[in-house]
């Protein structure tokens, strides 16, 4: 296998690569729906609120299915629940997103205060905070389904 191959073969096995590459999937499809709300009338605001909805549950599909498929729930009430659950870890995530990135730009030094790099900080520690939460509290192990395995390689999404 060549070394581009192989590289990517390793980044797949790696599941926080696998969740960040669906969060930068979702971007797109947060801006084009934001861009739709406003287009609609909805304003920037309500706009904002409906493009982070279906964003958010643009990634849990995703996470669902390529990143967290051994430990996804099963059945209606308990989809619902993981779906829930992913909302509001993606919710406390984005706080410490954005929380580092006001602190650092009102209180941190050059070069830390500067937008981009702030923000870059902020989306790496709201993207470990996000991953995190998913792992342990979204895509839990199931009792009955033995344990997770979110490392293991990425083979499909059925």
């Amino acid at each position: 296998m060549s070394l581009p191959g192989r590289l990517l073969n390793w980044l797949a096995r790696r599941a926080l690569v696998r969740f960040a590459i669906i969060g930068a999937l979702g971007m797109p499809v947060d801006w084009g729906i934001l861009q739709l709300m406003v287009h609609w009338g909805t304003g920037p605001y309500w706009g904002r609120v409906v493009s982070w909805l279906g964003a958010a549950t643009f990634t849990w599909i995703g996470n669902r299915y390529f990143t967290f498929r051994a430990s996804r729930a099963r059945g209606a009430s308990a989809t619902a629940g993981e779906w829930l659950r992913f909302l509001a870890a993606n919710a406390i995530g984005g706080l410490v997103n954005v929380g580092l990135y006001s602190v650092l730009v009102r209180y941190a030094p050059p070069p830390f205060s500067d937008l981009t790099v702030a923000l870059v900080c902020g989306v790496a520690l709201g993207l470990v905070f996000n991953f995190t939460l998913s792992r342990l509290v979204v895509f839990r192990a199931r009792p009955s389904g033995g344990s997770a395995r979110p490392d293991e390689p990425f083979q499909g999404p059925i």
